[in-house]
């Protein structure tokens, strides 16, 4: 005879199945034109310089103000998503920033650039903890750093896909008396539109508006992820709670000097590229994915390391973090060209593969409104890192005329991360110590911060 908790496990496990067949595919399209759209720039950053007089430093902060407005609306976007519902706003999210980035192609000044990506990070702003609440309304704990990995798989497949496409578009220069970058912009912009129309047509807002789950396999998801909604307060209140939790404030400080590092690399690998005598722009693309290798393979190992040591993520965080400087380091006590390339994948392995471990710790002891607060919060803060690093690598680049200079940035970033590491492992044993969540067994997400 079964017994009720071997069902329900069947029910869970082939509910879960199908989520990760239907919905995450849908959502990996999303992050991954997100990332298109937003990085694509960096392969026109030596044709803005000739053509609308951007100069390195320029470069770098605008490219840097994209995270100023997208940090500051993500957390009333998360907001106004819980309240209205996934399908219309992220399918708005991507409409919006997809006619925004053909829009690009009317840049003729810094000044023009800056209020573009200022705009671009606006319309953006919300998608990805947008995503990542959507992850702790549909899967349970276990499953989540997976989840997460597959969404950033998207993206850094993004970085090894875009970039060669990129450089490819960027050969049209003088088709139609257009530039190279604006049909880059352009005509990577236009599948974004599509993409969010498809958004809103088949995006279910949760579980129980899935058409392909029985009724009994949209409950069971629903059970083991958020367990029962807390009450909503005011959206002020529930800032001020998601803020004043010392183990997200934390996350929130390691996540922001990942992000230095991350975005720097980003926006920076192809100046670096170029600077070892490769001038064909399509090479430059095709090189620049490489480093996108190493990303994906770190997305899709980390999280499995975990699922093999459940509750590790603080001793990984410390181990990946500290690799990442290791390499890091070896990328600049080394002048080989070749070297350089396969020394840098490997760094982004473990600067990109980390961060998974991040969102399962947090998702872990978020639920409901709080979630969608706390996470948005903790992107916020993250992402001005993303303003922080392409501007340090800017200005690096400018004072001493190479683009590699801004890995020292990375380095100090990625060990100012890691001396917050050992407090976060205090804050976590003291908040479960205060929180207990029951029995790990049953797979129902605490609903507290």
């Amino acid at each position: 005879m079964t017994s009720p908790t071997t069902a329900s496990d069947a029910v869970h496990a082939r509910a879960t199945r199908k989520a990760f067949v239907r919905l995450v595919p849908l959502l990996m399209a999303a992050y991954f034109m997100a990332f298109v759209d937003r990085t694509n720039v960096g392969l026109a950053k030596s044709s803005l310089e000739v053509d609308a007089g951007i100069d390195a430093a320029a470069y770098g902060l605008g490219a840097g103000l994209f995270f100023l407005t997208y940090a500051a609306l993500e957390v009333p976007s998360n907001l106004i998503l819980h309240r209205i519902g996934a399908k219309v706003w992220i399918g708005r999210i991507a409409v919006t920033w997809g006619l925004i980035t053909m829009a690009m192609m009317f840049i003729s000044s810094p000044t023009i650039f800056y209020v573009l990506r200022l705009l671009l990070g606006a319309a953006e702003a919300g998608l990805y903890p947008g995503i990542m609440y959507l992850i702790t309304t549909w899967f349970a704990q276990k499953d989540r750093a997976t989840a997460v990995g597959l969404i950033l798989t998207a993206s850094s497949v993004a970085f090894i896909v875009a970039n060669p496409i990129g450089g490819a578009l960027m050969k049209m220069d003088g088709v139609g008396g257009l530039h190279g970058w604006q049909w880059l912009f352009v005509l990577e912009g236009i599948p974004t539109v599509l993409l969010g129309v498809i958004i809103f047509v088949v995006l279910p807002n949760s579980p129980a508006g899935a058409s392909w789950l029985t009724p009994d396999e949209a409950a069971e998801l629903t059970r083991r992820a958020v367990g029962a909604e807390e009450p909503i307060g005011s959206p002020g209140a529930i800032v001020r709670q998601a803020m004043s939790t010392p183990f997200l404030l934390t996350v929130a400080a390691i996540y922001f000097m990942n992000q230095i590092a991350t975005y720097g690399v980003i926006f920076f690998v192809p100046s670096i590229v170029q600077a070892m005598d490769v001038t064909d722009t399509f090479l430059i693309g095709l090189i620049s994915g490489v480093v996108g290798i190493g990303a994906v393979i770190g997305v899709l190992v980390v999280p499995r390391v975990l699922r093999r040591n459940p509750g590790s993520e603080v001793r990984l965080i410390g181990i990946t973090t500290v690799a990442a400087i290791v390499l890091a380091l070896c990328f600049v006590a080394v002048e080989q060209p070749v070297a350089r390339m396969i020394i840098l994948s490997a760094t982004m392995l473990f600067i990109v593969g980390v961060q998974p471990l991040y969102w399962s710790v947090l998702m872990a002891r978020l639920g409901g409104v709080g979630a969608a607060a706390g996470l948005a919060f903790v992107n916020t803060i993250g992402l001005t890192g993303g303003f922080v690093g392409p501007y340090a690598f800017g200005l690096a680049e400018t004072a001493t005329g190479s683009p590699s200079s801004g890995l020292w940035v990375l380095i100090a970033a990625t060990c100012i991360g890691l001396l917050c590491v050992p407090l976060l492992g205090r804050l976590l044993r003291r908040h479960d110590a205060d929180n207990p969540v029951g029995d790990p067994e049953d797979d129902v997400a605490p609903v507290a911060v």
